[in-house]
């Protein structure tokens, strides 16, 4: 057997590789993007949930946002207090916090106050529902359809199903906006945490129309409107709306509901509204 038939293709491509090894190691160098030492420093300050919630496709691209200066650090919803000001103090900036938001679902039409039009039987799913001629199974057609599309695309597990409407666990809540978002219904919304008035109802319909569907429901009688000293609630298409820039949280206009559609509920000295 002739050694050198085995010797020449072994010297031939390790030659190969050695070229093909420094050319490599060249263009790395030459074509090397430099990347902002504290744009990692920033993601690392992070949650890490990659929400969206920040409008970014993910938290490495708020991180990049955040060290380019198109977007200031409590541009994250879901972040802390704490490493906010850590992000601040990194890049040379001061932040005003806003205060702490948590989502709302704005109706408390259940099993029991609310009626259905039929059975449904298709996919699980609000947005496919709610194509469906009338707006979904349930008599309010302005109602939360129960189908869970919120809790899937919660990613901090901060949403359940319970009696045929969806339930927020505020605890849990970050005010990512996901829920806001993939809501058909517009049932969703973002609110201040630490005011705990709140119109529970998401129809428009008029009051006759409201009492065939829902028994909770505001019907526009804006009795509410008359027992507030504050004028924090207005109407806007037959159905009350809070100020919550005048809301002194007096409770009038909760007690004065006559379909119990506004919810209230003082904050205790242990409640954490803190952002």
């Amino acid at each position: 057997m002739d050694i050198t038939s085995i010797i020449y293709p072994v010297i031939s491509i390790g030659g190969l590789g050695l070229l093909f090894g420094t050319g490599l190691g060249y263009a790395s160098k030459k074509f090397a993007v430099e990347v902002d030492e504290r744009i990692p420093q920033v993601r690392d300050l992070l949650p890490g949930a990659n929400c969206g919630g920040c409008g970014f496709a993910g938290c490495d691209a708020f991180a990049k946002a955040v060290v380019e200066g198109k977007v200031t650090p409590e541009g994250c919803p879901v972040n802390n207090s704490e490493s906010i000001e850590k992000i601040a103090s990194l890049m040379g900036l001061k932040v005003e916090q806003g205060e702490k938001k948590v989502a709302v679902v704005k109706c408390n039409g259940t099993c029991e106050n609310s009626k259905n039009k039929y059975e449904y039987y298709g996919i699980t799913d609000c947005r496919d529902a709610a194509l469906i001629p009338g707006g979904g199974a349930k008599s309010c057609s302005y109602g939360c359809l129960g189908l869970g599309t919120c809790k899937k695309v919660c990613p901090f597990g901060a949403i359940e199903i319970e009696n045929g409407i969806a339930v927020i666990n505020e605890d849990k809540c970050t005010a990512c906006g996901n829920c806001v978002d993939a809501c058909p219904k517009a049932v969703i919304e973002l609110v201040p945490i630490k005011n705990r008035v709140r119109v529970l109802c998401n129809s428009q319909d008029k009051g006759k129309d409201v009492k065939q569907s829902c028994s909770v429901g505001c019907i526009g009688c804006r009795m509410c409107v008359k027992a507030c000293e504050y004028d924090a609630i207005d109407f806007n298409n037959n159905l009350a709306h809070i100020k919550y820039d005048k809301c002194t949280q007096c409770m009038a206009c909760v007690k004065k509901c006559p379909t119990k559609a506004i919810q209230g509920q003082l904050l205790s000295k242990d409640d954490n509204i803190s952002a």
